[in-house]
């Protein structure tokens, strides 16, 4: 029995076709969010990759910032479909951070997995993806390679400021002061870092911790985080299909609940 859950983030689209709510039978990830084609797109893919139609899917749950705009089965929060998917991914876990487009967010799981606390920053660009992407364009380096110059940097040029506007001048003025572009970077992280480890501590940051999202493909940002909560982080290469998985997963158990 096929059950779908698609992620509609603010800048991707994500898709997981699942088999008896436990077998990921398909995924895909496009790069276009909410309002775009994206959704259309991250559809047909896992469909076609899956070799199924609508028709074989028996109950479809759509969660992320775009949720109500895609007219399936049902909509659900993010943070039960993050807590739902990290748990799949990854077993044990008591602590999520999902850092994506628009926002930040720290979910703490009690022992059967149940999400029991959260904290979540969506009203500031700053420690989110948007964040770094604005950062990128002014250093005109591609956001996928920050993590490399981050490796390969050889101290951290500070960058104080929590707001993106301030934070976008700051490294403005770096660069006027001829600072490593590497070194500017690896200052970014700890920005970002310092930003989600102050929302981490205020439900409490009790390992395992694991990270979900888009920006956890940023090895940066990892390893910043993991100096800031002197703890280590779990990742996946499935760790953006969280809240897909998830949403899918919901759909399996919706779908038994009112069969």
């Amino acid at each position: 029995m096929y059950t779908l859950g698609i992620d509609i983030g603010s800048t991707s689209s994500k898709c997981v076709v699942m088999a008896d709510g436990s077998d990921v039978v398909s995924s895909a990830i496009i790069e276009k969010g909410a309002g775009t084609d994206g959704v259309d797109i991250v559809l047909e893919k896992a469909l076609g990759d899956a070799g199924i139609t609508m028709d074989d899917i028996k109950m479809t749950i759509s969660t992320g910032y775009g949720r109500k705009s895609y007219n399936g089965d049902k909509d659900m929060s993010e943070l039960s479909c993050h807590a739902k998917g990290g748990a799949y991914i990854f077993g044990e876990v008591a602590t999520i951070i999902d850092i994506g487009g628009q926002d930040a967010k720290v979910l703490r799981l009690d022992k059967n997995g149940q999400l029991q606390n959260f904290v979540m920053n969506d009203k500031c660009a700053a420690g989110t993806g948007r964040f770094l992407e604005v950062m990128a364009n002014v250093l005109h380096v591609d956001l996928n390679e920050f993590g490399e110059y981050d490796a390969q940097a050889t101290e951290r040029t500070p960058i104080s400021s929590t707001c993106t506007v301030f934070a976008e001048s700051e490294v403005i003025s770096c660069l006027a002061n001829n600072a490593d572009v590497k070194n500017i970077i690896k200052g970014i992280h700890y920005s970002v870092a310092s930003r989600v480890a102050g929302q981490a501590k205020r439900v409490g940051v009790v390992p395992p911790v694991v990270m979900t999202g888009g920006v956890s493909r940023n090895s940066g940002v990892v390893r910043a985080l993991e100096e800031e909560l002197d703890t280590s982080i779990a990742v996946s290469e499935d760790s953006q299909l969280a809240g897909a998985i998830g949403a899918a997963i919901y759909a399996y158990e919706s779908y038994l609940k009112n069969k």
